[in-house]
């Protein structure tokens, strides 16, 4: 069976449009890829609890580099999840807190978060399994 390649293409472009725009990430997966990043989950979760100047949000975090907070702060700003408030006084003072969006979709990752925790048994059972049957571990 032959397919033509107009078609073909077709298809491939419908697929590949559902994620991207010509050559560059469609704006969505973008956000998507931002609020479930490794420090961007970790950010918004801790953001729920309270508003954190950016040493305590480090400290809550653990184990984050101060230029990888600051850039995950400063992409969820910006896709304006977490709102950033200076504070004209000496020593300068800047607290981050949630804004509604930003709890929003931190509830929503919040959401994920506790089941993993939950299912993590049933996941490290398939990870045993997979492993024995692929003659690892």
């Amino acid at each position: 069976m032959t397919v033509s390649t107009e078609v073909t293409g077709k298809v491939a472009a419908e697929a590949a449009g559902k994620y991207t725009v010509g050559a560059v990430m469609c704006p969505y997966r973008l956000v998507l890829e931002h609020v479930t990043s490794r420090w961007g989950v970790l950010v918004l979760i801790e953001l729920l609890d309270r508003p954190y100047r950016f040493s305590e949000l480090r400290r809550a975090i653990g184990t984050v580099s101060e230029k990888m907070l600051t850039q995950t702060l400063q992409t969820l700003e910006r896709d304006g999840l977490v709102h950033r408030d200076a504070k004209p006084v000496i020593p300068p003072r800047v607290d981050y807190s949630l804004t509604d969006l930003g709890r929003e979709a931190a509830e929503q990752v919040r959401g994920l978060a506790l089941w993993t925790e939950a299912r993590m048994g049933e996941v490290e059972k398939a990870r045993e399994m997979y492993d024995a049957a692929k003659g690892r571990g």
